[in-house]
Order: C-alpha cells, then structure tokens, then sequence
C-alpha cells in the first residue's frame, strides 16, 4: 500500500526558564517529543525538562502529530521541579484526610520500664514520697512510709486497692539496710537505690528479690535466704517459719498467694469467735478473756461483790440512807465525809471568814474610770 509522504511542519519554541530567545524549529510530524528535547538540550538532562502546548503537558513518548501540534504552534520548554514534601510537592499521603490522621492520632507516651520498675522500688506505694524510716509492708509485700499510712488510715482515705489494710495489725514494720555513704541523705531524692540486703550487699532497686520477715522486720534477698539455708533470721538470729517470710513487691502469682493466705486467716478467726460466743467467753467489745460471769460480778475491775453486798441502804427521795431499818441523816453505811474546818483559838468568825473575798459583801462598784482599782480598797 502507497503512504503519502508527509512534509515537515514549522513551530515555534519558547523557554522562560533557560537563557534561550525564542526559535522557530522544522520537524517531521513522525518525530517524538523525546527527539525535540535531544535538539536542544544534553542527554544527561532530559528528564529534568518537558514541552507544554496550551498548558498541557506533552509526554516524552508521543509524537509531533498525536500531540497536536500544528505548523507555526508555540510550545513552551519548561523546568521539572522535584517535589519533597512540605514545599507544595507531593506528600506520600493518598489523600489529604490522611495527611491529617497521621498528625491527629495520639501516639501513648513511652515509659521506661527501668524508671517504672525503680520508683516502685524506691518509694512509697500511697505517697508516691522517697522511702524513710519508718517503714512498714502490708500483708502482699507493698512498702509504705509509716506516717503516709497511717494518716491515710486514720481519715479513711485508703484507695480500694488498699481495702485489706483495716488496722495496725496488717502492717509490719520493717528494717531497710541503708548503702554505706548514703545515711546522710535520709529520705532524699536520689538517682537510684538508698537501701541494700545487709548479707549479699545487693541493691534494693527491683532487679532482685526481696523478703520481708514478720517476725523480726529485716529485709532479706532471695539470694541471701537461698545461699545460707537457716531458720533462723541472718542479722539477729530469730527463728522464723517460711510462712512468715512476705515477698515484696512480688508476681501476680505470689499476690494472688498472699490474698488467699489472708482470707484463710481471718475466715479462722471468724469462727474462733463465733465459737467462743456460743460459750459466753467474749466481751462486749469481743474480748475473748472476759467470760460473761466475770462481767456480771465485776471482777474485771477489782470490784469486790461482798463489800458491794455490806451497803445495802436504800436513798431516799430526801436525801436520807435507810440501813437495816436505822435512818443515818447525811450518811451512807462505810462512808465518812470529812469535817468541817474551824477557825483558830482566839478568832471570831469575821476575822476568819474576811480571808476569802467571797466572805466580803460591798454594795459599791466599780465605774469605767477606775476599774482595776475595787472603790473602798485604796
């Protein structure tokens, strides 16, 4: 098949850009863009320019005639700019409404699981205060400062994770052996660990166990009860059972443990004093050593039934004692009210009686001019 030869086209190139006056060029209609730039410019810059007819973009691959170009049309050589982001260039993000969640979700803020583990450690669990003597631990191996708890005990502000402390009884004092260097700075703050195991010399800071003994208060490691197997405590040589060992700060198995233990404990006494009660043998007050006969007869107090049987007189409405029958006027039975004082030899009742003021009886008063100086005195 015959193709008509086509004849070349004469345009017009225009570059805002690049030092470059404005040419006419003559091209084939089967030529690419590509082909025009390679007129022009270097190969190693290509890419960074492209052609424009009319404000759309001609593309490196299409032709002379595809792109619509005709004879004696202007195109213009522009300067590819290579957007980064922020200058008005592409984003990376599908959408604007992506571009703004990214910013708009809250990421959690990190905490160091060393800090978090240290603070535990090294200060109060209510208070949040550095640890200072005096210390206690509850019955599930939590530290406080004494005064911090009991304040809180007393005005009824425990929080509910605290509801197992109800008295005295559920907290241990206990003994933290101060790091040598360190006494100075009693209740401090401080970057790290003030206290230490008196045995292993191993820092109290959350790395190692700890226990704490009921019955003597000192704080041991686990390392140190492991290594020397006694039952007795390694600073002042009390005896001790493994029941009275309280782990501190311990797992959520060791917790769980513990609460178990306490609930056991106080379900025992529950029936204690149920079964003592069915017996009479508790107070009012659920005292277990006063049985209800020595309630009635007083012998708690030191109060003698046969000398409370002597006074048998009866009061009457006008202020006599009946004893047997015989009416005393002023007197109850055993009861001797002391005499009255009487004035000296020699001495008339007026003399005596003007020693106390009350005895004195004026009609004169005071006035505001003078009333620290009583009239008739000067």
């Amino acid at each position: 098949m015959y193709t008509p030869k086509q004849s070349n086209i004469q345009i017009l190139i225009q570059a805002p850009d690049l030092p470059i006056e404005t040419r006419a060029l003559t091209l084939n209609p089967t030529s690419t863009i590509r082909d025009l730039k390679l007129s022009l410019l270097p190969p190693q810059i290509l890419d960074s320019f492209f052609f424009t007819l009319h404000g759309k973009i001609l593309h490196d691959t299409s032709t002379v005639q595809k792109s619509g170009i005709t004879p004696l049309s202007t195109i213009v050589l522009h300067f590819r700019l290579r957007g980064g982001g922020g200058d008005g260039g592409a984003t990376g993000a599908e959408s604007r409404d992506c571009y703004l969640n990214m910013y708009a979700i809250k990421k959690p803020d990190k905490v160091d699981p060393n800090e978090q583990r240290l603070s535990k450690w090294t200060t109060c669990a209510l208070s949040f205060e550095p640890l200072r003597h005096p210390c206690v631990v509850d019955r599930l191996g939590n530290v406080f400062n004494k005064e911090a708890l009991v304040e809180a005990l007393l005005g009824k502000k425990l929080p509910k994770a605290f509801g197992h402390i109800r008295c005295l009884k559920d907290m241990v004092p206990i003994q933290l052996s101060v790091i040598p260097g360190l006494e100075s700075n009693n209740g401090g703050s401080s970057a790290g660990a003030r206290y230490q195991c008196p045995i292993s010399g191993l820092e109290f800071n959350g790395k190692y166990r700890f226990f704490a003994i009921k019955t003597c208060g000192h704080v041991l490691s686990a390392k140190a009860l492991k290594e020397v197997m006694s039952s007795v405590c390694l600073v002042c040589y009390d005896g001790f059972r493994d029941e009275d060992k309280i782990p501190i700060n311990g797992s959520e198995e060791e917790v769980a443990a513990l609460r178990e233990r306490i609930d056991e404990e106080r379900e025992k006494v529950r029936a204690k004093k149920a079964k003592k009660a069915k017996k009479g043998e508790l107070g009012v007050n659920g005292d277990e050593d006063v049985s209800l006969d020595s309630r009635l007869s007083g012998k708690k107090h030191g109060i003698d039934a046969k000398a409370v049987e002597r006074v048998d007189g009866k009061m009457e409405k006008n202020g006599k004692a009946v004893n047997g029958g015989d009416v005393v006027k002023g007197e109850i039975s055993g009861v001797k009210r002391p005499k009255p004082a009487q004035p000296p030899p020699n001495a008339t009742k007026e003399i005596y009686a003007s020693i106390f003021t009350s005895s004195r009886k004026t009609e004169l008063k005071e006035t505001y001019m003078c009333r620290s100086l009583p009239l008739g005195r000067n």
